[in-house]
């Protein structure tokens, strides 16, 4: 057990980084405080910060002060090797790390990247920092050009080197190794490395290799002209247009980036056109060499274009651009949280998670934080895969969120639209929708439409419904999402991106209903604040419940704390705490929190009490001395539905917070709903909570 683990390779481009990010984001869902420590950095701090730091504090928003994330930058560190001052390199090094040690709950601690001159010493430099911090190691070998038989000779003659000084190797990560040769390369090392060290095999996944626009630009210096939108666009393929047009379409691969002249209007026309087609594969870029930029009339042309596609000019030749583009290597940066979220999910994919935090995580954080909690519901939503359908597929963010959700495999889903149709969005987004586990269907085409019209009509014919009436709404895909709960096909649904609440959550009171023994469907927020996560209901459904709703409200809210992991104290919020006011609205939430505890003497639950009593401990032991809520509440229940939606908006806008939600409670089966503002992180956490909810 250890609150420290150095992550250490013994070559440059191992996919260290990955295994960094992976790792913060496994600790930061355990502990509330992670630290950063690179011993030895190659970026000069007088301009800037290392970039691998950089997307480290910006992607988790760590506060990780430049000047304590490293000891030495490399040049220092040669000259105190050539001066044979050692060992004030190891005593600077292990005062700067005592800094994370004292302050932080776990420390990361990066190797160097063996990247310039001095390499020759990096290893053994590596070795004894570990061995001097007392840390274990996380070793990290690239597989990459590699064969099997080179794969394990690598691993195994590292790990000796570290076994031999006496430094602990945790887990072994052969990166990068070739699809085909993964299997080999995991069965040889599983029977030659000891059974206590951890071992992960991760296959290239050129997702994580392939540069975007933005990295290529700023490689060859070149001069955007259009299409600055979809400079994150990643670059799978290139390709020289020097060829007429025709054959020139032969050589279109996905996501292709095409180095041209400038003056071969034809090729940047077309190439453009193909990227409309649907015929064609997606171009991601166009790059014009030698110095020449388009004409004047097909500068004009290109300005009416829809900017999907940018457009660079560079000085250097033809040959000379395709050769550095051949050459750039990809990079986690800040800019491209897509690719940061796709390492971390490679992580968590491969590596056994589980057994990695037994070893490491000593430990037990008080409280919870937002990034614990999300992780938490990551975790819970993988152990057992659940079925989700998105009735809006018409709508951008519900496919980015979709990608997502495959990529890292939470969910199975089916996306309702035209197939087409969505097909074409996905193609425009640049999106990479893994088939397995998707399903595109379009309701009323659909095999399923004639049994649900007829399931849907023997449900609310004695509501007055026919066979026709039937047959209309379950082209809603509303009702078709809803049906396909309700009948078994899905286990949850999340929509309202594009329509309303009522209009989401209507057919779900049709024939889904709710639980036995609750009488009114409500609505959770989950707020993430800095520093914790609490409960906010109902901020979404009721407008105006009696004191027996507000009752049930409370007690469905706090089910739904203990459920995700929060420990329920509820506060039930009014203008005045305990007998200080009078008034029917006052009374109506004393008479709910008497309810609550009639019905569950389990909960604690205290009432009325104002917002800042339930929240900050010093005034809630002024207005309400020896309550067990008062100061700590986490589950807080708003007497209307005015009052809980203006909190949740102003505490969200002027905190920063993450409001997951709102979050459906007391139905059969799970249907939530979005705001029309949402987001693609609002979505991602909306169906990765409804797959928690189908679990139970």
């Amino acid at each position: 057990m250890t609150k420290a683990v150095f992550i250490a390779t013994a070559e440059p481009y191992s996919g260290k980084s990955l295994v960094t990010l992976g790792l913060v984001n496994m600790l930061l869902g355990q502990t509330r405080q992670v630290g950063y420590f690179k011993p030895l950095i190659d970026y000069d701090p007088a301009q800037g910060p290392d970039p691998h730091l950089a997307t480290i504090s910006s992607y988790f928003k760590l506060p990780l002060p430049l000047a304590n994330t490293y000891a030495y930058t490399r040049p220092e560190a040669l000259r105190l090797l050539e001066t044979g001052a050692q060992g004030e390199l190891i005593d600077t090094v292990i005062r700067k790390f005592k800094h994370w040690e004292d302050t932080c709950d776990f420390t990361v601690v990066e190797g160097s990247d063996f990247v310039g001159a001095g390499t020759a010493f990096e290893f053994d430099a590596n070795v004894s920092i570990a061995k001097n911090l007392g840390v274990p190691v996380i070793l990290v070998v690239s597989g990459h050009g590699k064969s099997v038989a080179q794969v394990v000779s690598a691993v195994l003659t590292t790990r000796r080197s570290f076994e031999t000084r006496e430094v602990p190797v945790l887990l072994v990560v052969a990166n990068r190794v070739a699809p085909e040769q993964a299997d080999d390369v995991q069965a040889l090392l599983r029977h030659q490395l000891p059974a206590e060290v951890l071992l992960a095999v991760i296959p290239d996944d050129p997702n994580l290799l392939h540069p975007t626009m933005r990295e290529i630009q700023a490689a060859l210096g070149g001069k955007l002209l259009f299409g600055e939108a979809g400079l994150g666009n990643q670059v799978d393929n290139y390709v020289i247009g020097a060829m007429q047009v025709p054959n020139f379409l032969n050589y279109l691969k996905d996501n292709v980036l095409i180095v041209t002249p400038g003056d071969r209007g034809d090729i940047i026309v077309c190439a453009l056109q193909a990227n409309l087609s649907a015929s064609y594969p997606r171009v991601a870029g166009i790059v014009l060499s030698a110095g020449s930029e388009p004409d004047e009339p097909v500068r004009r042309l290109l300005e009416g274009l829809p900017s999907v596609v940018p457009i660079l000019a560079v000085p250097t030749g033809t040959f000379e651009t395709t050769t550095r583009v051949g050459a750039i290597r990809s990079h986690l940066t800040p800019d491209n949280p897509k690719k940061i979220q796709l390492a971390i999910s490679t992580f968590g994919r491969y590596v056994d998670v589980q057994a990695l935090e037994e070893k490491l995580v000593s430990f037990q954080s008080e409280g919870l934080t937002p990034h614990m909690f999300q992780y938490r519901l990551l975790q819970w939503a993988k152990r057992q895969r659940r079925h989700i359908v998105l009735p809006e597929g018409n709508d951008d963010r519900i496919l980015r969120a979709a990608a997502q959700l495959l990529h890292q495999e939470v969910v199975d889903l089916t996306i309702l639209g035209d197939p087409a149709a969505v097909a074409a969005s996905i193609k425009r987004l640049g999106l990479d929708m893994p088939a397995d586990h998707l399903r595109i269907i379009d309701p009323v085409n659909s095999a399923l439409y004639a049994g649900y019209v007829e399931t849907f009509y023997q449900l609310r014919k004695d509501k007055g419904v026919n066979q026709d009436m039937a047959r209309d709404l379950l082209r809603d895909v509303s009702y078709f999402g809803s049906m396909m709960v309700y009948q078994g096909d899905a286990d949850g649904m999340v929509s309202g991106a594009v329509h309303t609440t009522q209009h989401t959550i209507r057919p779900a009171l049709q024939f889904i209903k709710t639980k036995p023994g609750v009488s009114v469907v409500s609505s959770v927020f989950f707020m993430c604040l800095p520093d914790r996560v609490a409960v906010f209901g109902d901020c979404a459904v009721n407008p105006n419940p009696t004191a027996e709703q507000l009752a049930e409200i409370a007690i469905s809210s706090a089910d739904s704390s203990q459920a995700f992991g929060i420990a329920p104290r509820v506060a039930m919020l009014s203008y005045s705490s305990g007998t200080s006011g009078a008034g029917a609205d006052v009374e109506k939430v004393r008479q709910a929190t008497a309810l609550v505890r009639q019905r569950r003497p389990d909960l604690k639950v205290d009432g009325p009490i104002q917002y800042d009593a339930a929240v900050d401990p010093l005034v809630g032991r002024q207005k309400l001395p020896g309550s067990e809520v008062a100061g700590q509440a986490s589950v807080l229940i708003f007497p209307d539905l005015n009052t809980g939606n203006n909190t949740y908006k102003a505490v969200q806008r002027e905190t920063g917070a993450l409001a997951i939600g709102p979050v459906l409670q007391g139905l059969n089966k799970p249907v939530n709903d979005l705001s029309r503002g949402c987001t693609v992180d609002d979505v991602f956490n909306t169906v990765v909570i409804t797959a928690i909810q189908s679990q139970v």
